[in-house]
């Protein structure tokens, strides 16, 4: 089965809403959401060739672009790379030069579009932030909560609230004050215990950890909530595809201080995992902030951390 190289373009207004248009009915998948794009022609770079589509579809200079991910996917009747970037700046007006729909939708509206199955990835890479907070373990539990409001206020958005130390009833305890925190500023936080306590406490999702990550065969939470996993290796990078999660945290791509004694992968390795998730990545170990463009440079979402994004620890 041939390979088609495709990119596409999660094209960003001012106001953080994204641009989909309508397939047209009589092509394959005709009739559904896309992003706009289209087939590298031969001697094409992925980056040209997305200027070149979204001229002749969409009337737009790419003025400031990235890589957003990258996902094979396998139809039937053919097999497709999505090469995504993300457009933060064009100049144009866009519109259906072709006659296809267009419309800006807010991220999370997505979820209610009909996309292709293809599509469920970048939905997901659309809707995260480029960074995310795992907690570190709570010695006082309102300073804790002091401490995550002021990450909140810093821009902070994705929060893994990981408490290892904590008993059930007081990670319950505190994770029911940390759900209405974190949703005051628009944020998502997923809990990093059984997935049930996230149904019950009305959280965003959950985190598996290794030990869960092994135990499920089938994803824990419906489609509506988020479901994230840790990864070291290729074999719990396909388990985590088989479970269908939303999201990884593949660690540690450098030395840590969290786990001195565990080997790091380094960027050559993390960027393997990447394209083998097929799923928005987050680099985590020895990562923070600064190194999130050297993250989606080598295929992830961002980065992952708990001493430098977590206030007062760097």
């Amino acid at each position: 089965m041939s390979l088609i190289h495709v990119v596409a373009a999660a094209i960003f207004d001012p106001h953080g809403q994204v641009l989909v248009a309508r397939r047209p009915l009589h092509v394959h998948q005709g009739g559904l959401w896309e992003f706009p794009g289209g087939k590298l022609e031969a001697g094409e770079t992925p980056a040209y060739a997305l200027r070149r589509e979204l001229l002749e579809e969409l009337g737009i200079d790419v003025v400031r672009a990235r890589p957003l991910i990258q996902i094979r996917h396998d139809y039937p009747d053919k097999s497709v790379l999505l090469d995504v970037w993300r457009v933060d700046e064009f100049s144009g007006h866009p519109h259906g030069r072709e006659g296809q729909p267009v419309e800006w939708v807010a991220p999370d509206q997505l979820l209610l579009r009909d996309f292709p199955a293809a599509n469920q990835a970048i939905i997901s890479a659309v809707r995260l932030p480029s960074s995310c907070l795992v907690t570190p373990e709570p010695a006082d539990s309102k300073q804790f909560l002091h401490d995550l409001e002021r990450a909140l206020v810093a821009g902070v958005r994705l929060i893994q609230l990981r408490a290892n130390t904590l008993g059930r009833e007081a990670y319950r305890a505190l994770a029911a004050e940390c759900v209405p925190l974190v949703r005051q500023y628009g944020g998502a936080v997923l809990l990093n215990s059984e997935p049930d306590l996230a149904v019950e406490l009305g959280a965003d999702g959950a985190h598996l950890n290794g030990r869960r990550l092994r135990e499920f065969t089938l994803r824990p939470l419906p489609s509506e909530l988020w479901v994230s996993a840790a990864a070291h290796d290729a074999g719990e990078v396909q388990q985590a595809r088989r479970l269908g999660v939303d999201f990884l945290l593949i660690a540690p791509v450098l030395p840590t201080q969290t786990h001195p004694d565990a080997a790091p992968l380094g960027w050559a390795k993390f960027s393997e995992l990447s394209r083998l998730a097929g799923v928005p990545v987050f680099a985590l170990g020895g990562v923070g902030p600064a190194d999130a463009a050297k993250a989606q440079l080598h295929g992830g979402q961002g980065v992952a951390g708990i001493r430098q994004f977590w206030p007062g620890r760097a």
